[in-house]
């Protein structure tokens, strides 16, 4: 289960943040996390409230925005949802895409106390 470690990275980094800042309490995180990055956003939910216990970050509201996927074929430019990392052009045909949004994994944001 890899969301243990991605809590723990985001527990850290949001806790050291919040020391910088000289905060009391962290109310709030806001996660950008892509379709296709493989992270399970209810297990992901579960890791951060076990490993927030007794951080500055415990009961912060742990908002997510799930990024839907979204390539480009390289031949004829087309901008398409995807469903998977590879997808045929929907216009041309191509399989020449790129993925251009989907597998993010970002802290936004967080508010403080």
């Amino acid at each position: 289960m890899h969301e243990m470690s991605i809590a723990m990275s985001i527990v850290d980094a949001v806790a050291a943040k919040a020391g910088e800042e000289h905060a009391q309490k962290v109310n709030g995180i806001e996660l950008e996390v892509g379709k296709l990055s493989g992270v399970e956003i209810e297990s992901l939910r579960f890791c951060f409230s076990a490993v927030a216990k007794n951080t500055i970050v415990e009961g912060a509201d742990l908002a997510v925005r799930e990024v839907q996927p979204l390539g480009e074929c390289s031949e004829c430019g087309r901008r398409f949802p995807m469903s998977f990392h590879y997808a045929k052009c929907d216009s041309c045909g191509s399989f020449k895409t790129d993925l251009l949004s989907g597998r993010e994994l970002s802290i936004k944001s967080i508010t403080i106390e």
